[in-house]
């Protein structure tokens, strides 16, 4: 395009002249564009637009000539001369494919020429540093990755292919697509690419490989990413059955296919937003386009347009209908892609009217003399380029982002091929990322038209199967990420999500249920009344405080008999009562632990204990005293009497006493909340505060029970009328038994069953001080009363 005062100026548009259905609407919105600028009284006032065509045949050679001759203005090229023979050269206006685009940037940034691209997307144009002349109406096939990943993750596709080419834009985008499906967790099965320009056909190797790899069966989705000239000599996406395509453009197929009973509705293709201008389908339908460059093919063009199978919004008034087989203009699916060079022109003409507009004094028409600033258009016109704003014909906010493209997004088609072999273009989604948040991606599913074939639909493409909540993925060894394995949470641990990585750990007083898939609050262990084992030591408890209890009765019903006064049977009253607390206390280490019931625990037990095995001391000590006491001469006799064997009673059952409160002053003991003992429970349970005082007071407690054992043993063969300490013997042989092997049971169990060992010990020993001690006396006072009476107790004495 040019700049200049009169009506016919240089200016270049690279596109096609001779016929091709798309570029031919790009070329006839171009002349539109231009036509309702140099009509209007607002934009560029007093000034003209020129403009220059040029055909590049798709040929690299032909676009660099198309270059020297827009330079030089002559078609013989002498760089770096220009012979002036029309206006000034503002701007370069093209529809070139990137990579050509590309290589005439180089060109033109030497003479600061802004270059306007309609068709470019190349992600490598968007450097601004590398290419800073170089604008387009389009957006930049960044988004276009963008919009893909989002689609992607909107389906949960994780699991997909790719077919690029191999140009440096698409290993590029390769490369976002790659990252962005593995920050959504997805993985690439296989990257395939394939030559990008038209003249390198595929070699039927290449071919055969990739229609090997798009048949296997684990591959659901497959990203086409390249132009739609290469999709021609690739594998026809729509035959491939139980396949679903992505396409960064849309396929280029006919709109009829005849007899084709297995095309599949598998496609959805990103375009650019399309939009219908209103004057540009006027300007098709009342141009004369005899004043038009035209040849065959164009003549018959036009005269399609006067078919009256063609839209109302395109269809020229003819004298006569015209019916053709095969009915080019009709096919409108380009028609809406000319709003990018209607932008791209406007774009300009903004630009140059923003410049004008600055340079002018109270809007005075440009003098002659200002002209010779011309020499300064292109690199003043890029300031102005850049910063241009303002609303098009379709009322739109048009403006260059710091990328110099332009705020546009994309629609996502599904092509749908009807019965009757028609194929349908439903937009079914969006994609802007200028939008607001929420309004960025659109998708409609319902829209969408699966092939039959999908077994569920969406269909999904993942290399595994998804783990549902309650497991994790393991990741298989030498394969990608998306291949694993659901294996389950471990105890305490859980997964409320699919496809999870690591199973989260529950806190400390919660546990993971049976699904794994949440945490609930730990059960809480006790030892209680109303289970099993608990309602046994009760019943326990109770049964041997009543034989103790009954034993007490008939020690004091027969408290005057020899037998019951030879033993001293005011030690006997409080042995037998020690004992009754004794079996009453483990009562205490049965139901919920608080404080009053933990600091009692072990207190009671450990001084009625040392109460029982005091007074058991005091009645053997009381036996060897007696014996020896009635030898002639002997001075034992003055100490016989109860008041020893109650000082013995006292001093044993204060120590331990002091020893109790020693032990409550310092670390007593309180309830606590084990966590750990029991898998998956909260186990309440007294914790003994100080171990070592714990372990003092069962020591003295041993203590006491081996002096009475020793003292007990040596003294068994006394006479009978005195031999109670053969009784005791046993009772001390089975306490300590008890005992002992109570340590190393009670260090190995957990739980409430420690509770249990325990209490069984205090019933096992008391019963065997209460079996040994006092059941061979009941039995003689009970059963042989012949043998309670003084004289048997003489004759004994006698003969011994």
């Amino acid at each position: 395009m040019a700049l200049s005062r009169q009506l016919s100026s240089n200016a270049t548009y690279s596109v096609t002249a001779s016929y091709h259905e798309e570029n031919y609407y790009d070329y006839l919105a171009f002349v539109s564009a231009v036509e309702e600028i140099n009509n209007s009284s607002e934009l560029l006032p007093n000034i003209t637009l020129g403009f220059h065509l040029y055909e590049s045949y798709l040929n690299p050679f032909f676009v660099f000539g198309a270059a020297m001759s827009i330079f030089t203005g002559m078609d013989t090229w002498v760089p770096n001369y220009r012979c002036k023979t029309s206006g000034t050269l503002a701007a370069i206006i093209e529809g070139l494919q990137p990579e050509e685009s590309s290589q005439m940037s180089n060109m033109f940034r030497r003479y600061h020429y802004p270059q306007i691209s309609f068709i470019s997307q190349s992600l490598l144009m968007s450097d601004t540093a590398k290419f800073p002349f170089f604008y387009r109406t389009v957006p930049s096939e960044l988004h276009v990755c963008a919009g893909i990943i989002r689609l992607l993750k909107h389906f949960g596709w994780t699991w997909v292919g790719i077919i690029a080419s191999d140009d440096e834009s698409s290993l590029k985008a390769i490369q976002i697509l790659r990252e962005g499906s593995e920050q959504n967790g997805g993985c690439i099965a296989f990257i395939e690419t394939v030559s990008h320009t038209q003249s390198n056909f595929i070699p039927i190797e290449k071919t055969s490989k990739i229609e090997k790899i798009i048949k296997m069966q684990s591959i659901k989705v497959i990203i086409l990413y390249s132009n739609a000239e290469n999709i021609f000599y690739l594998p026809s996406p729509v035959l491939f059955p139980g396949k679903v395509w992505i396409t960064k453009t849309e396929l280029n197929l006919p709109l009829k296919v005849e007899g084709k009973t297995d095309i599949k509705n598998n496609t959805l293709s990103f375009a650019i937003v399309k939009r219908k201008i209103s004057s540009f389908t006027k300007f098709i339908q009342e141009v004369n386009f005899t004043l038009l460059p035209s040849d065959h093919l164009t003549k018959m063009w036009w005269t399609g347009l006067c078919d009256s199978q063609c839209s109302k919004d395109i269809k020229r008034s003819c004298s006569s209908d015209v019916k053709l087989s095969y009915v080019l203009p009709c096919n409108t699916k380009y028609f809406g892609k000319s709003n990018s060079v209607y932008n791209a022109v406007y774009a300009l003409a903004n630009a140059l009217h923003d410049m004008l507009m600055s340079g002018s004094i109270n809007n005075i028409t440009w003098s002659r003399e200002m002209w010779k600033l011309s020499d300064y258009l292109p690199w003043k016109l890029h300031h102005y380029l850049k910063n241009v704003h303002f609303k098009n014909n379709l009322d739109e906010e048009i403006f260059f982002n710091k990328n110099r493209d332009l705020n546009t997004g994309y629609n996502i088609i599904n092509l749908v091929h009807l019965p009757n072999g028609e194929l349908q273009r439903e937009i079914v989604g969006s994609y802007n990322p200028y939008a607001s948040q929420g309004q960025d991606f659109i998708i409609n599913e319902k829209a969408i038209v699966w092939e039959n074939t999908f077994t569920q639909t969406p269909p999904q493409a993942k290399c595994s199967e998804s783990c549902p909540p309650g497991f994790m993925k393991l990741t298989r060894k030498g394969e990608p990420i998306c291949c694993f394995d659901c294996i389950p949470c471990s105890q305490g641990e859980i997964s409320n999500q699919s496809d999870m990585d690591n199973c989260m750990k529950c806190r400390e007083d919660h546990w993971s249920n049976h699904k794994r898939d949440t945490c609930i609050p730990k059960p809480i262990i006790f030892l209680s009344y109303e289970e099993a084992l608990g309602m046994a030591l009760t019943t326990s408890s109770i049964f041997f405080s009543l034989i103790n209890t009954i034993i007490l009765g008939i020690f004091i019903h027969y408290r005057d008999t020899p037998i019951v006064r030879a033993n001293n049977r005011g030690i006997s009253y409080i042995l037998l009562i020690s004992l009754l607390i004794c079996f009453l206390c483990s009562l205490i280490f049965i139901g919920r632990p608080d404080p009053v019931t933990c600091i009692l625990h072990n207190t009671t037990f450990g001084i009625t204990f040392s109460i029982s095995l005091s007074t058991i001391l005091a009645k053997t000590i009381t036996v060897v005293m007696a014996f020896h006491a009635t030898k002639p001469g002997s001075k034992l006799r003055k100490w016989m009497g109860s008041r020893i064997s109650y000082a013995i009673i006292l001093s044993c059952s204060l120590f331990q006493f002091i020893l109790c409160l020693i032990w409550l002053f310092t670390a007593p003991p309180f309830p606590y909340h084990n966590m750990q003992s029991e898998t998956g429970a909260i186990l309440i349970e007294c914790n003994e505060g100080s171990v070592l005082a714990f372990y003092c007071v069962l020591g003295f407690l041993g203590f006491l029970a081996s002096i009475s054992f020793i003292i007990a043993f040596l003294s068994r063969n006394l006479p009978d009328s005195f031999n109670e300490a053969k009784y005791i013997t046993f009772s001390m042989l089975v306490f300590c038994s008890v005992w002992v092997t109570f340590i190393p049971t009670y260090l190995s169990t957990r739980g409430k069953y420690m509770v249990a060992v325990e209490i069984f010990a205090i019933q096992a020993s008391s019963a065997g001080l209460l079996g040994c001690i006092f059941m061979p006396k009941c039995c003689i006072i009970l059963l042989r009363p012949d043998m309670n009476n003084i004289q048997k107790i003489s004759n004994k004495t006698h003969r011994t």
